[in-house]
């Protein structure tokens, strides 16, 4: 059996593929995961415009940024996630074995701190393709030395969320061609508990970090747990398919920063404005915020406008 390295910047090879992995999706996973996101939509469980039941389209979050876990002790990461690009294929249906593969692609140092990129992707028992992933992380940290500090600042950014909205355009409830610029989206909040966060980041996989175990976030520096960065994905990609329904599983497309820290049981609330439409892409700026009006995460999303108007529902 292959010994696991520790989770070091210096250790990371470049490339370094990984997998594949795989991984089956049934009910008790798609549970697992509407419990520690709090989104408990009909979809996931009982029938979707894609026949049967399907998964969120970021239940594999973590079988995609945690993949290198398959050759690093994931007990002795530290790093913070700072960047989140995603693109979605295909739904992932309820009972289907999917295959994760990917690997290390890129690292580099910038003021002191050591950044790695990670892509990876999941496919289908068929073959298809689920879902890309391309992630950037901090791995030469401390997590208390950088929360509070703009986690981004060391990135380069070629644009910058403007995070306002037009106060005299409607709310859009759903995507559609001509809809004003900076239009509202709508709007969704979530307050996740320690246990959701537990579940989210795989302590019932005996992992303990920032995330999952106080005693680690004290060590790091931090009087509170993270919530992690994909967490704050999910709930903005749930928002997502609230806006852009079923076309969101198959041509959705998303560019996230992480720039201030959120923590156990903040409010956080994630919203966005439209900005154009290209090639009948809507294309949206989104964000997510605190209780304190702080934002945490900024970005930009789009997807396929469909004339096909179904939405999933809240089961509970």
């Amino acid at each position: 059996m292959m010994s696991l390295k520790e989770a070091l910047y210096e250790l990371v090879e470049v490339p370094e593929p990984m997998g594949p992995v795989a991984r089956l999706v049934d009910r008790q996973f798609v549970l697992d995961y509407a419990y520690a996101q709090g989104d408990f939509c009909d979809w996931y469980f009982t029938d979707s415009p894609f026949g049967g039941p399907v998964g969120h389209p970021l239940v594999l979050a973590n079988e995609l940024l945690f993949l290198f876990y398959e050759k690093y002790d994931g007990n002795t990461a530290q790093g913070l996630h700072t960047h989140e690009h995603l693109r979605f294929h295909s739904p992932v249906h309820i009972g289907e074995r999917v295959s994760i593969e990917g690997g290390y692609t890129e690292k580099y140092e910038r003021r002191g701190q050591g950044y790695v990129t990670l892509e990876a992707e999941a496919r289908g028992e068929d073959g298809r393709l689920l879902v890309e992933h391309r992630g950037r992380e901090i791995m030469r940290t401390v997590a208390g030395d950088v929360v509070g500090q703009g986690r981004a600042n060391g990135e380069l950014r070629d644009r910058t969320v403007v995070g306002e909205v037009d106060p005299r355009a409607k709310v859009m409830t759903h995507a559609y061609h001509g809809a004003p610029y900076r239009s509202p989206l709508p709007v969704k909040s979530a307050k996740f508990s320690q246990d959701q966060m537990a579940v989210f980041s795989w302590a019932g996989r005996g992992y303990a970090n920032v995330h999952t175990s106080v005693e680690k976030a004290a060590l790091a520096g931090l009087d509170r747990t993270i919530v992690q960065a994909q967490q704050q994905t999910g709930l903005i990609v749930s928002n997502m398919v609230d806006l852009f329904g079923g076309s969101w599983f198959t041509t959705g497309e998303l560019d996230l920063r992480f720039i201030s820290p959120a923590f156990v049981n903040d409010t956080l609330t994630t919203t966005g404005a439209s900005l154009r439409e290209v090639d009948d892409r809507l294309e949206t700026e989104v964000w997510v915020e605190n209780q304190h009006g702080q934002k945490t995460a900024v970005g930009w999303a789009s997807a396929e406008i469909s004339d096909d108007l179904a939405r999933p529902a809240s089961l509970i």
